[in-house]
């Protein structure tokens, strides 16, 4: 026996002992809940055999009924809520086998390669992660039988790894994920596994809020009782489930181990580029009421261009001439699109179909329609805090004309960088915080009758969406210097045939030429924080940019 064999062994072991551990701390409380009823039994079963007679045993024997009986009722009371308690689920697109083929015989000659069960189905997460997840309970089987219990895990696959991986990097990165499913068929630790999940959503359903008072202390009462069980629970838990994924990790050792390591590289890269494309790229779509349609494929270009730039990364695009791993399904473009309103809805939180403020957009039509409304929607704000401040207009002759001058002039007067600089920060932070205010909070929209029951989000559980803020905190100068720059920027497309653009890595850019002009944020902050036009004068001149021009607003 080779000594992965032997660690292998030895780690199954100690999941197993874990596992009765925590079976023990269930029985441990059972036997708390039965002893009054037992200790009940005894007295009366001593009395109908003539010991501990008089009144003051009968008395005794009563009282302890009497508890055993209330112990029983408030025990089965709290097994019924714990047992019908909805363990939460994460959100994911399902890949039905039939559009999929080939990416379901792949997981199974991993799992057959590996000696395990295959995983029940396949699933698709708007997340740089795989794992397996116990969907056995009722609520996610639609009432499914005893049989359920039975039933594999779904095995939950990363989005951006199908489209950035290639087919044998993926193969290698699943492999310790498919091996836990052998651990998650030993009945210990499937019993085990269903008693914490159990728990957990007896904690969360006694947490969560909306319920009336009647209905809010007994759930009070069963959160309490599930968070001393998942006290005493925790430590066993947590060293099963290190014992599991360590067994795992050994078990897939003899399949593609030294691409994994490669492959690895590449799991650290995508997570990389998977955040700065949705904090940089996506966010400014999902907040002016577009959701980005090819989220996935924005990836590879995004990562691509890391490529180029960081020499760190040189060498990985490389790979792009192999077979990428979304070659496996059917129909890409589809599960790129639901995955991609999925991530909208997770971490904006927007709605579930589109509508006329809610619509997708694909990466040809994002700088018209994300980029320019971006930029002249902040322009509009600008102006209108500017004729709240009572601003006159640079040009006299036609007033209401909006132009790029009078900023300048205002922000280069009199009162330097701590007078009129300071009031439009001001006033600029207001607006934001009050539009933010009227704009309609985005939220999960219920579902119709035809698709109730096949929302993601159903089996969230209480967590609040969206998981990422708006928009992160920005101080009054912050805003302010933004919209100053959208302000430049729709001068130059308007006057200096700029256009908008798209950087995959850092959002919103401006086309001069088909180049992209990264230096405009220095002279607007001197013009902003220091009251001094002249650097930003220069940048003007040197793009052709004629300030005294009107601007388009929206």
């Amino acid at each position: 026996m080779s000594g992965i064999d032997v660690g292998e062994e030895l780690g199954a072991r100690a999941a197993q002992a874990r596992a009765l551990a925590l079976l023990r701390i269930r029985s441990r409380a059972l036997a708390v809940v039965i002893t009054p009823a037992a200790v009940a039994v005894v007295l009366f079963a001593a009395g109908a055999q003539g010991h501990l007679g008089g009144p003051v045993w009968d008395g005794v024997r009563w009282a302890v009924l009497g508890v055993a009986v209330v112990v029983l009722l408030v025990a089965a009371a709290v097994a019924v809520a714990v047992a019908r308690a909805r363990p939460a689920v994460s959100p994911t697109v399902p890949v039905a086998e039939e559009g999929a083929p080939d990416l379901y015989r792949l997981v199974r000659e991993l799992a057959d390669r590996l000696g395990v069960p295959a995983p029940s189905a396949i699933a698709l997460t708007p997340d740089c992660d795989s794992w397996l997840e116990d969907r056995t309970h009722r609520a996610h089987r639609g009432g499914a039988g005893r049989e359920a219990r039975n039933t594999a895990p779904v095995l939950v696959i990363g989005s951006p790894f199908l489209w950035w991986m290639r087919v044998a990097e993926l193969r290698a990165v699943l492999a310790p994920v498919v091996a836990g499913t052998d651990s998650s068929a030993h009945p210990d630790i499937a019993a085990a596994r269903r008693f914490v999940r159990g728990l957990d959503a007896a904690v969360a359903d006694g947490a969560a809020p909306g319920r009336g008072a009647l209905r809010a202390v007994p759930a009070a009462f069963t959160g309490w009782v599930a968070r001393l069980l998942l006290r005493a629970c925790r430590e066993h838990a947590a060293e099963m489930e290190r014992c599991v994924a360590a067994t795992a990790s050994m078990r897939a050792q003899g399949v593609d181990y030294a691409l994994r390591i490669a492959a690895q590289e590449q799991v650290g890269l995508a997570y990389a580029g998977w955040d700065r494309l949705l904090t940089r790229v996506a966010l400014p779509a999902w907040r002016m009421g577009r959701w980005p349609s090819r989220l996935d494929a924005g990836v590879v270009s995004a990562l691509t261009e890391l490529s180029r730039r960081d020499r760190l990364a040189d060498g990985f695009t490389s790979r792009l001439g192999e077979r990428p791993a979304c070659d496996l399904l059917e129909e890409p473009g589809i599960a790129d699109e639901a995955t991609s309103l999925l991530a909208a809805r997770l971490f904006h939180g927007g709605p579930a179909e589109s509508g006329p403020d809610w619509a997708p957009v694909d990466w040809q039509q994002y700088p018209d329609e994300v980029v320019d409304r971006k930029w002249r929607t902040e322009a509009a704000r600008l102006h209108r805090v500017l004729d709240a401040m009572g601003v006159p207009p640079a040009s006299v002759a036609d007033p209401a004309v909006p132009t790029l001058a009078r900023v300048m002039e205002h922000l280069a007067g009199p009162g330097g960088p701590g007078g009129p600089g300071e009031e439009l920060a001001a006033g600029i932070g207001a607006a934001v915080a009050r539009d933010d205010a009227q704009a309609p909070a985005p939220g999960p929209a219920q579902p119709t009758a035809s698709a109730a029951g096949a929302d993601p989000l159903d089996l969230w559980g209480p967590d609040p969406l969206p998981l990422f803020p708006r928009q992160p905190p920005r101080t009054g100068t912050e805003l302010l210097a933004d919209h100053v720059a959208a302000m430049v920027c729709c001068a130059a497309v308007d006057t200096a045939g700029a256009a908008p653009g798209l950087d995959w890595l850092d959002g919103p850019a401006l086309l001069v030429d088909g180049e992209r002009r990264a230096d405009l944020a220095v002279p607007v902050l001197s013009l902003v924080e220091d009251g001094d036009p002249d650097p930003l004068r220069s940048w003007l001149a040197e793009v052709g940019v004629r300030s005294d021009k009107p601007v388009r607003l929206v």
